[in-house]
């Protein structure tokens, strides 16, 4: 049936943790349904005959004709779909926990760009795929390796109710405080002011209106445009915190009381540390973009808490969260993991929102003095400067051996020479004050990620993204950044 259409899907949208396309350039509807099939058979090889898979869908103009498509694909691969509608990633995971599923299938872009779409999928309950799964998918979808079979539709309607209700009743605070919750028009406006109203916070509505044209700019959390506009809100209303959530709201961005962005590995510190104090001796795992903090914090030391450095994604900090039995990872894009007893393990930008509101009751501090508690650092936004997907790994191979002939050589950085390379996700750099620059290359854009740390000064942080910068530049394969500082 799909052999004679007019099948386009682009080899590259399968990405090393889920799947994205531009709409209607990459992938047509039909691509849709082919991956629907694809899926519905790897779901049903791993698990059994006419497999369960809860579907849902974000707010974009055109994520329900793909949801269809995708369905459609499911159904005829001998899947029975459970349609809970307009979602946020996060309630399509805790919907398999919930109704007890085989796989699940959301359809999203998350904050990227209008025109994109994708889909995050998953069979193991709280991990979505990673890189293994995405190639296993990746060859059944482009060879046609199908299973043919007749599945059916279920509509579940009210399921948003049960997963509002799920975070509120086990999360309410002691103390009012009076929060500011951006949205920046995307899915989780639907969600995340009556949630945050329900555990008993003073809320503040910004661009919580669903919109999806996102007339002000996109609903990112590393996005300054927004940061920017929380700052002002939160200052022109005196409000203890303010949090962004991206478009299918399984990460938030933090604003203190000042109206000063937290990079979110400082808020996972912060939120370690207050956790560290009741739960001794575990792990937490952060991705590599994240603060050099973590290795040196006396708090979690004193605990006899371990941090370990992982890769950046929200698929592979979630599946080491898992592995490592941790008790909650980390990332600096604002994923946080709650593992057991304070969650299944995957990444809900609500509930972690909801951890910060009980970390600000717990020690009846104004965020910025909590903040003001950690060892001072400088620390840039990450940085997305153009490159293509198909360039992009290679780029950062040759980076890595220019690093590790500087070091081998001596030679200086800002007065400093190298003293480690972690390599265990592109190529991290440190110096012997602390300080640290990453190079690697995003998994979902065309683009490479760099980030940059200084202990020191703010003029350090520069001379290493300058550093950095010639290097990139040096490649020619590098276009423009995205922001830069």
């Amino acid at each position: 049936m799909n052999n004679t259409a007019n099948i386009k899907i682009n080899a590259l949208g399968f990405r090393e943790y889920d799947a994205r396309w531009l709409y209607p350039n990459d992938i047509n509807l039909k691509g849709i349904e082919n991956l629907g099939i694809g899926l519905g058979t790897q779901i049903t090889n791993k698990t059994k005959k006419n497999p369960r898979v809860i579907v849902g869908h974000d707010y974009r103009s055109y994520s329900e004709e793909i949801k269809v498509s995708l369905i459609n694909g499911l159904i005829s691969s001998g899947c029975n779909v459970e349609d809970i509608g307009l979602s946020l990633s996060p309630m399509v995971y805790f919907a398999q926990f919930e109704l007890k599923a085989d796989g699940i299938a959301m359809v999203t872009a998350s904050h990227n760009e209008n025109g994109w779409t994708g889909v995050k999928m998953g069979i193991e309950k709280g991990l979505t795929h990673g890189p293994k799964e995405m190639l296993e998918l990746k060859d059944i979808v482009l060879n046609k390796k199908f299973t043919q079979d007749k599945g059916n539709y279920k509509k579940i309607n009210g399921f948003k109710k049960i997963y509002i209700q799920n975070l509120i009743k086990k999360n309410k605070v002691k103390k009012k405080i009076k929060v500011v919750v951006a949205c920046g028009n995307g899915t989780a406006g639907a969600f995340a002011p009556e949630i945050l109203k329900g555990i008993g916070c003073e809320v503040i509505e910004l661009d919580c209106n669903l919109d999806f044209t996102f007339p002000k700019y996109n609903p990112n959390p590393e996005d300054l445009k927004m940061l920017h506009a929380i700052s002002k809100t939160v200052k022109d209303n005196n409000a203890d915190i303010g949090f962004g959530f991206d478009g299918d709201g399984d990460r938030v961005g933090v604003i203190d009381n000042n109206g000063n962005e937290i990079y979110s590995d400082k808020v996972g510190l912060l939120i370690a540390r207050n956790l560290a104090r009741t739960h001794r001796n575990k792990k937490f795992i952060v991705d590599v973009k994240s603060t050099g903090l973590y290795a040196k914090d006396k708090i979690l030391l004193k605990n006899n808490c371990e941090t370990i450095y992982w890769k950046t994604g929200h698929s592979h900090i979630k599946r080491k969260v898992n592995n490592e039995k941790a008790l909650a990872g980390f990332e600096k894009s604002g994923h946080f993991f709650f593992n057991q007893p304070l969650g299944y393990g995957y990444d809900d930008g609500i509930n972690s929102a909801i951890q910060v509101c009980h970390l600000l009751v717990n020690q009846n501090k104004k965020m910025s003095e909590i903040i003001n508690e950690l060892p001072k650092t400088y620390q840039s936004p990450t940085m997305a400067p153009f490159c293509k997907d198909e360039e992009k790994y290679k780029v950062v191979e040759n980076l890595l051996h220019v690093i590790k002939k500087l070091k081998n050589e001596n030679i200086k950085i800002d007065n400093q020479i190298i003293t480690n390379i972690l390599t265990i996700n592109g190529v991290r750099f440190s110096l012997e004050d602390g300080s640290w620059g990453l190079i690697r290359a995003s998994s979902n854009k065309p683009s490479l990620v760099v980030v940059i740390e200084s202990p020191t000064s703010d003029k350090r942080k520069k001379e290493i993204f300058k550093f950095i910068d010639n290097l990139l530049k040096d490649t020619g394969k590098v276009g423009e950044y995205d922001q830069k500082i």
